[in-house]
């Protein structure tokens, strides 16, 4: 990388709350941390779900009327971001900001869906009738909205981010993906500013039976993800916007920006999720990130509480503690649910706070294997293991 990337804005806003000093001291400052779960919304499977926000404040409300929630979260995570670099309202600069979004598909229309669902298993034809519903029942406007790519425009039109705009869509391996491809970018000299980010809504029933009819989630009362993994395993979904603005190091220092972090690495991968697939990904990852003989990282992983995925990751994690070369682990899932395309911006923002506050989280685990400690870390590597496929990793360090 012939340039230094650092991280320059931040916007935040889960189950937690909005912006960066909420979940500092729901994660970083109590002693006990406490997530935010909903049990009721989607029995028997709980959510995190989004904290009140006021939308006003980032997303006009004429421009809110043809968002939907995932729309109006990552805008509003967006323009939190833009607002934290000092660049918001600077169409100068906003108009070479490139975005580099991750967004899942848009909502269905759930009651048309249910009517459907209900008159099919009694129809008498069931093809024509199922064309014939879904020709006349379906808005023509609803497939627009699904479209992914309609985030990153709204956050142009909304926040007058005019600079290239690419989306990608894919989960936990889309957010990794987005902020792999600006770091790249900046790194080339391909640009000089970016944003990137993901939103993922968890009050989504059609994002929930997906989820649950692949098995993916978790059905019992809430456990941290690593005790979940032991136990039957599944996920929590958790709502999340994150987004964050990364910069080349000369034109921050131009403008008189003030870093959070420098990003040093980003790897993506996808496997096929065979038995040890998972280990084989992140320990080459790793000998990337932190490679044997250097000083220890600490770990925030996304991890989303599956048993198999889980489980590897831990046991990875748990050869580099023995090996000296991870000092101690967090999984942020535990408190913010997990976040498909949001999970690996989010974990990456919270690992650039951490740097730039000179701390680190509490632990919220039972089994012993996230070990209490607060002290400042200097380097800290972020995972990202997707609830179906993609395994990702980067290493952020404090700006020397």
């Amino acid at each position: 990388m012939a340039r230094e990337v650092w991280i320059t804005g931040i916007g935040l806003a889960s189950s937690l709350g909005e912006g960066l000093d909420a979940h500092w001291s729901a994660m970083a400052e109590a002693t006990s941390p406490k997530p935010n779960v909903d049990r009721a919304f989607a029995p028997p499977f709980g959510i995190h779900p989004l904290a009140p926000l006021d939308f006003e404040k980032q997303v006009p409300k004429r421009e809110q009327r043809q968002m939907e929630p995932w729309q109006r979260l990552g805008t509003y995570a967006a323009g939190l971001a833009l607002t934290d670099a000092g660049i918001a309202g600077n169409l100068d600069i906003l108009s070479r900001t490139h975005a580099v979004i991750a967004a899942d598909g848009g909502e269905r229309d759930v009651p048309t869906d249910s009517a459907i669902l209900d008159g099919l298993g009694s129809a008498t034809a069931p093809a024509a009738f199922l064309n014939e519903r879904l020709s006349n029942d379906l808005r023509p406007t609803l497939f627009l909205a699904q479209l992914p790519n309609l985030l990153a425009g709204n956050i142009s039109i909304v926040h007058k981010v005019t600079g290239s705009s690419r989306t990608f869509m894919g989960e936990e391996v889309a957010g990794a993906s987005a902020t792999e491809i600006a770091w790249r970018r900046i790194g080339a000299g391909q640009g000089d500013i970016f944003l990137v980010g993901g939103a993922c809504s968890a009050e989504r029933k059609d994002s929930i039976l997906n989820c649950a009819l692949g098995g993916a989630l978790w059905a019992d009362d809430y456990l941290p993800v690593w005790e979940r993994a032991g136990k039957g395993g599944g996920a929590m979904l958790g709502s999340v916007g994150a987004f964050l603005v990364l910069e080349a190091r000369e034109h921050a220092e131009a403008r008189g920006a003030k870093p959070y972090a420098r990003l040093l690495q980003v790897h993506t991968d996808q496997s096929r999720r065979r038995p040890g697939d998972v280990t084989a990904k992140l320990s080459r990852q790793f000998e990337a990130i932190a490679p044997e003989g250097g000083k220890p990282v600490s770990v925030l992983s996304a991890a989303t509480g599956l048993p198999a995925a889980t489980s590897e990751e831990r046991d990875v994690l748990a050869g580099l503690i023995a090996s000296g070369r991870v000092d101690r682990v967090r999984g942020v899932a535990s408190m913010l649910g997990a976040a498909t395309s949001a999970a690996f911006p989010a974990a990456a923002a919270l690992a650039a706070l951490a740097l730039a506050r000179k701390g680190f989280y509490q632990p919220l685990d039972a089994t012993g294997f996230e070990v209490p400690s607060t002290a400042p870390a200097e380097r800290i590597a972020v995972t990202a293991v997707g609830i179906w496929r993609g395994e990702s990793s980067a290493l952020l360090a404090v700006v020397e």
